[in-house]
């Protein structure tokens, strides 16, 4: 019996140096300058609500179901007059919709008592309502407030490993890796550029080398040659 080689390519795509890193993000900016999220929305709170909404759900599924939902309550005030079972029927076709419903009428009451009906521009008060986490209230301070932060979804967290742009076993360290070696420059817009990298080039099951734009740059030991 012949036995084959065991192969030798790393698991894991070494890390980008940061000239390479420059130059992967320099040619994402050159091509969409001004990325946004995928999730529609109309003011600070109901992108809050939408990035809720989207947990293990599509934006287009998301997108869907709060357009006749938006409408109806664009302020948390409004939300909480809809109520629940008002929510839970617009927002019906997405997944949990049950629980998150209750959260989302729960953070408008919390909003509208305590922070006089407005989003507030801080992480540790996002965090604290009901159904956020670090992932939504990084999108949200990005996308509502500029900050420089990257929302760590699995579209990033497979780009980061499978590039070498950010290698990590969690979401946390990724998320700590992107910030330290993306530059400034690139650091506001980052999270969109790689969230639609992963979304439609740099796929799960197969990505597509031969039309990615940052190919060269990437690290990735088994990717294809670009055509």
């Amino acid at each position: 019996m012949v036995t084959k080689p065991r192969s030798t390519r790393p698991k894991i795509a070494r890390k980008m140096t940061r000239a390479q890193v420059e130059a992967f993000f320099a040619r994402l900016q050159a091509d969409n300058p001004a990325p946004r999220t995928e999730l529609e929305y109309v003011n600070p709170y109901t992108l809050l609500v939408a990035v809720v909404l989207s947990a293990q759900s599509t934006d287009v599924g998301v997108n869907k179901a709060t357009r006749k939902l938006f409408e109806r309550a664009s302020s948390p005030a409004a939300m909480v007059a809809l109520g629940e079972a008002e929510v839970r029927e617009h927002i019906k076709t997405i997944g949990l919709f049950n629980t998150k419903a209750k959260n989302v009428i729960a953070l408008s009451q919390i909003l509208a008592r305590d922070h006089g009906g407005e989003v507030p521009n801080d992480r540790a008060a996002l965090e604290s309502l009901p159904g956020v986490g670090r992932k939504t209230a990084n999108v949200v301070l990005n996308e509502a407030f500029g900050e420089e932060t990257c929302a760590v979804d699995t579209h990033i967290f497979r780009v980061a490993n499978r590039t070498g742009l950010a290698t990590g076993k969690s979401v946390l360290e990724v998320e700590k890796g992107l910030m330290a070696i993306t530059p400034k420059p690139f650091r506001r817009h980052a999270h969109h550029w790689l969230i639609l990298l992963g979304r439609y080039i740099c796929v799960a099951r197969k990505p597509r080398c031969q039309i990615c734009p940052v190919s060269e740059w990437c690290n990735f030991p088994a990717k294809e040659p670009v055509l």
